[in-house]
Formats: structure tokens, C-alpha cells, sequence
């Protein structure tokens, strides 16, 4: 199992950027993809990103490309989340996830570890 911790999130003002970081720990080594996703209130929860751990590819869902970036800190175990030009529709909770296997890497219901969340608020 993999435990996970998110920092980073607050409100900001449209226009502005956050970082959120997602500390790794426990049976890191087991991690193929660490994936950020999002819950806004009445909506479900939505793939942001995610990345390959030993090689680092990168995915991004189409409304946050060129806005976000995800990244790697491999002797950290740490993943992160950089945004820019945020925007109100950005508001969520912000989760970051780990999936053992390859493939499929926007479906939520394929990570096996999740962090508690943290929340991100965009005013307009």
C-alpha cells in the first residue's frame, strides 16, 4: 500500500497559480502512474493528470493542457501539480492517486491509493 499527502491548496484569485505536492510513502516502488484528479461539488470526480513514475510521461486532460504541469521528485517520492491561469471552474477538491498497473490511467476506479484531498478555490 501507498500513502499519500496533499498540500498546497487555498484560495487564490482567477488569473493566479498554485502548486499542490503529493508526498509518497510506504510501497512507493509498486507505483506505475501517479494521477492528480478533482471533485467539484455535484460533479464527479475528473482525471487533471498524471504521470509515468520511472519515466515520466506526462498525461493531461484537454481542460487543463497548457495550464497545468505534472512532475516528478523520484528521491522525494513526491509528485507535483503546477497551475496556472486558474480559473473559477478550477474550484475542487484536488486528489492525487496511485495506480500500480499500466494503462487506463484517466479512470479514477483504477488507482489503488488515494490522498485525503485538498481543496482549491478560484475567485472570480
Amino acid at each position: 500500500q501507498v500513502q499519500l499527502v496533499e498540500s498546497g491548496g487555498g484560495l487564490v484569485q482567477a488569473g493566479g497559480s498554485l502548486r499542490l505536492s503529493c508526498a509518497a510513502s510506504g510501497r512507493t516502488f509498486s507505483t506505475f502512474f501517479t494521477g492528480w484528479f478533482r471533485q467539484a461539488p455535484g460533479k464527479e470526480r475528473e482525471f487533471v493528470a498524471a504521470i509515468s513514475w520511472k519515466l515520466g510521461f506526462t498525461f493531461y486532460a484537454d481542460s487543463v493542457l497548457g495550464r497545468f504541469t505534472i512532475s516528478r521528485d523520484n528521491a522525494k517520492n513526491t509528485v507535483y501539480l503546477e497551475m496556472i491561469s486558474l480559473k473559477p471552474e478550477d474550484t475542487a477538491v484536488y486528489y492525487c492517486a496511485a495506480k500500480k498497473i499500466n494503462g487506463n490511467y484517466r479512470s479514477w476506479y483504477e488507482y489503488d491509493d488515494w490522498g485525503q484531498g485538498t481543496q482549491v478555490t478560484v475567485s472570480s
